[in-house]
């Protein structure tokens, strides 16, 4: 049995009303979406205007735990939201089979990949999910990661090896941070591969200490243990990439990981809610479904009674089911606002902010600094203690000054500051006389 785009939509609930919106209409939404009206943001002042909702009582540095939209993103959400209050049906269905590829080339675009290798999803932890249960690991295999990842992605790890009965081990990259290097942390890895490795799962920047890590040279070195393996044996690179997608001046697509998952509403500024995964065709088609996937091939399949037969692909996680569409749709809202400043002007100023912040930090007596100093192994996030305080007594008595920093999540928790787009260096200056006079 065939079944064509027509067939699928009546078949599914998802029928035509044709006329009941033009086409005019609808255009006009996805054109004002996907090219947001914007200031000249060429000026750093200017960028911060976008971000015009955001109390301006505080100096917010802990922006990357979720963001406020910038105003193109804004009133792209909006857009969208009053379309299909307008009328839910014919909206959703004029749009529900089109808006997914729009989204996928311009995340394409900012990845340096290609439409077909995005997957779209609502956060970091869907994505992680995704990926590690649905990858062909066996009994007697095993997951290599670090003691340094977030819980969801240990979670993650932990969750999809025990359902086949393939096994953990989670190792440290550094003896020392005061001392880390790239050598070190590609070394271990290495070191710790062994023939039953068969993933090894990474983050790009540890939220825990701001360590950024080499992806590129892992890649590199898990390439040359792969070169005496068979395919269906190679060890794949699985990348925690949110703390990096949208600071880095770098394409995801280059970068030699397998899979590399992102959320998109932190250092990107997407809608609450969003996020990706990238992934080359080729390793899209090792994964298992591990829920229904919206679309002409699987629904095809089971209205006709017969055997899927198309290989996984990233659209299928993009199709599943209804999500919050005015979000997911104004995602390249976003891409757009990063590609008018410059992905190479917003990495050149977000560790412009940084370096200011460590090397003040660096000069307070009674301050112990965690982050490396420089870019080559930091990114946006700096760790922090101050002597004989807590990290959250310290995160409290700044916010008393109208400072908002944050703790991190581990069980070696310090103080964390993160500078972004949304500050300034007189911000950063008035941030460091405030931890001066707490570590006095």
């Amino acid at each position: 049995m065939s079944i064509n785009r027509r067939h699928f939509l009546i078949n599914t609930g998802i029928a035509v009303a044709a006329g009941a919106i033009s086409a005019a209409g609808q255009n006009s939404v996805v054109k004002a979406t996907l090219n947001p009206a914007v200031n000249d943001l060429q000026n750093w002042a200017n960028v911060r205007e976008q971000f015009d909702t955001i109390s301006r009582d505080y100096i917010h540095l802990s922006s990357f735990f979720l963001v406020s939209h910038p105003r193109p993103v804004r009133e792209a959400i909006e857009k969208y939201r009053r379309a299909i209050d307008d009328n839910p049906f014919l909206f959703v269905e004029q749009n529900i089979m089109e808006m997914p590829a729009r989204i996928q080339a311009a995340v394409a675009e900012y990845t340096g990949g290609k439409p077909e290798e995005i997957a779209l999803t609502n956060s970091t932890t869907m994505g992680l999910a995704f990926v590690y249960q649905g990858l062909p690991l066996k009994a007697g295999q095993e997951v290599l990661t670090t003691a340094h990842d977030h819980f969801v992605h240990h979670e993650a790890i932990r969750l999809a090896a025990a359902r086949v009965g393939a096994s953990v081990k989670k190792i440290a990259l550094f003896e020392y941070l005061s001392t880390v290097s790239e050598d070190e942390i590609v070394g271990r890895i290495s070191k710790a591969i062994t023939p039953k490795t068969r993933v090894v799962g990474i983050t790009w920047v540890h939220s825990g200490t701001g360590l950024k890590l080499p992806v590129r040279r892992i890649a590199d070195a898990i390439g040359e243990a792969n070169k005496a393996r068979a395919e269906a044996d190679r060890i794949l690179l699985v990348v925690d990439g949110v703390h990096g997608f949208g600071v880095e001046d770098a394409a995801v697509a280059e970068m030699g990981a397998d899979f590399f998952i992102a959320g998109t509403h932190k250092w990107i500024f997407g809608p609450r809610g969003t996020g990706i995964v990238w992934a080359k065709p080729d390793n899209w088609k090792i994964l298992q479904m591990t829920f229904p996937a919206f679309s002409m091939e699987t629904v095809g399949a089971w209205m006709s009674g017969t055997p899927l037969k198309a290989p996984m692909q990233a659209a299928w996680i993009s199709q599943g089911g209804f999500h919050a569409f005015e979000h997911e749709w104004a995602l390249p809202a976003a891409f757009e606002f990063h590609k008018q400043i410059g992905r190479a002007r917003i990495a050149e100023r977000i560790h412009a902010l940084n370096d200011q912040m460590k090397e003040g930090l660096a000069k307070i007596a009674n301050v112990k600094l965690y982050t490396p100093r420089g870019n080559r192994l930091s990114s946006g996030l700096i760790c922090f203690d101050v002597e004989g305080m807590r990290s959250d007594e310290v995160v409290k008595r700044l916010l008393e000054k109208r400072i908002v920093a944050s703790t991190a999540p581990y069980r070696d928790s310090y103080a964390r500051l993160a500078p972004s787009l949304l500050n300034t260096p007189e911000e950063i200056e008035t941030t460091l006389r405030q931890i001066k006079t707490l570590a006095a």
